[in-house]
């Protein structure tokens, strides 16, 4: 048997031989980029590939600040770099330096193409999303059975509201008959009567997520009488039922967030409200309460039993007024007609008489006060004190010839 080497050995003589190629330590090569991750620590992983071969790169942080685009699925480019072997992995890749643009993708091309297409149909457009319900009771899930993404949006569901039912329609989410498992599980779901409806999937490639980018998914979404919130990829992944959809959640955990409402919150809310349907139900009835006491008042007030009673009680009072006044007139009458007494007394002629005097009058009672008025013959009678008598005038002589 011949020498035998360690792995170790093995990969860092091949790892010598790729840095003492002429051509392996400054090359270009062109491709189309695939699987490209931004890491946290800022360096940039992707595949560059074309039909039928692949290769790994790493773009490190120190090496970005020469890239004048974002990398992203779909893209044609020029790379360049070296290319050197990972002696821990035994594996190869081109270590990039600098990247330029060589032209668009095939599947990058054709996603611009629909994008543009259908945004000129008007498929995009804000007028046409519908809300999501507040509350939601029944929530359609359009997704791979298995994986992280249907377990992301169980556990985000079950822990925001524990009493949303889930129903879940096993899609197929990735290869050639993707979107038509994907229309086929909104179409189920809609009939079935769902409130809301999260189609989607976890983060991967261009090619990955393709069924998401179909215009049989995007005519679907549009057309669903149910809202419909898109979950495909992460965070930097946008997808044609990214922008037809009602809404566009970054992850399929975000998508869960967006369509069940927390049941905490709600059950505040609803004590809020309570507390608040309580002190305005007292505010009310204290209101009434005043209201009918002042109706009550009012009534009394408008009573006709109240009416009898203040009249009554009005004349009682005009006649205790009126007993005064007659009293009042009658003493003021009785002590008019005592000095009206008093004066006929004093002109009284049964005074006259009883001091001498007598009161003269023809034989038909007619008062007789001058000579003038008697004639010789005439009969006179004189009423004194005591009696009258009858007399004859024999002659009449004036005032200047009586004394």
């Amino acid at each position: 048997m011949g020498s035998v080497y360690s792995v170790l050995q093995v990969n860092q003589y091949i790892k010598n031989m790729f840095s003492q190629d002429y051509l392996l330590p400054d090359i270009s090569v062109r491709g189309e980029v695939s699987n490209c991750k931004y890491h946290s620590t800022g360096h940039v992983y992707f595949t560059l590939k074309e039909e039928g071969a692949a290769i790994a790169c790493v773009l490190f942080a120190g090496h970005r600040h020469g890239l004048k685009f974002r990398l992203e699925d779909g893209q044609k480019v020029v790379v360049r770099g070296s290319i050197e072997a990972y002696v821990r992995d035994g594996k190869y890749q081109i270590y990039v330096k600098s990247a330029e643009r060589d032209g668009e993708g095939d599947l990058f091309l054709a996603f611009e193409n629909l994008k543009k297409k259908l945004s000129e149909q008007g498929m995009f457009d804000a007028e046409f999303k519908r809300p999501i319900p507040k509350h939601v009771k029944t929530l359609g899930i359009v997704t791979a059975p298995t994986g992280a993404a249907v377990r992301d949006i169980i556990s985000v569901a079950r822990r925001r509201n524990p009493y949303v039912q889930l129903v879940l329609y096993p899609a197929i989410v990735q290869g050639e008959d993707a979107p038509a498992s994907i229309v086929a599980g909104i179409h189920a779901l809609e009939e079935y009567g769902v409130d809301v409806i999260i189609a989607g999937r976890g983060g991967g490639s261009m090619e990955d997520l393709w069924g998401f980018n179909d215009e049989m998914v995007a005519h679907t979404i549009f057309q669903c009488a149910v809202p419909v919130i898109s979950a495909v990829g992460h965070e930097t992944d946008f997808t044609i039922a990214d922008f037809v959809a009602d809404k566009r959640a970054a992850t399929p955990s975000a998508a869960a967030e967006l369509a069940v409402e927390e049941f905490a919150l709600t059950e505040r809310a609803l004590e809020e409200y309570k507390t608040l349907l309580h002190k305005n139900m007292e505010r009310h009835l204290h209101s009434a309460k005043m209201n009918i006491s002042l109706k009550k008042q009012q009534f009394i007030a408008a009573s006709p039993v109240s009416k009898v009673k203040e009249h009554r009680m009005n004349c009682i009072r005009l006649g205790e007024k009126l007993d005064g006044d007659i009293l009042r007139v009658m003493k003021d009458k009785r002590n008019r007609l005592g000095l009206i007494a008093e004066r006929l007394h004093a002109l009284s002629p049964a005074k006259r008489l009883s001091s001498g005097m007598a009161y003269l009058s023809n034989e038909d009672g007619k008062r007789i006060s001058a000579v003038k008025n008697m004639k010789p013959g005439d009969v006179l009678v004189l009423r004194m004190q005591d009696g009258e008598a009858k007399a004859t005038v024999t002659e009449c002589l004036p005032a200047e010839e009586s004394f």
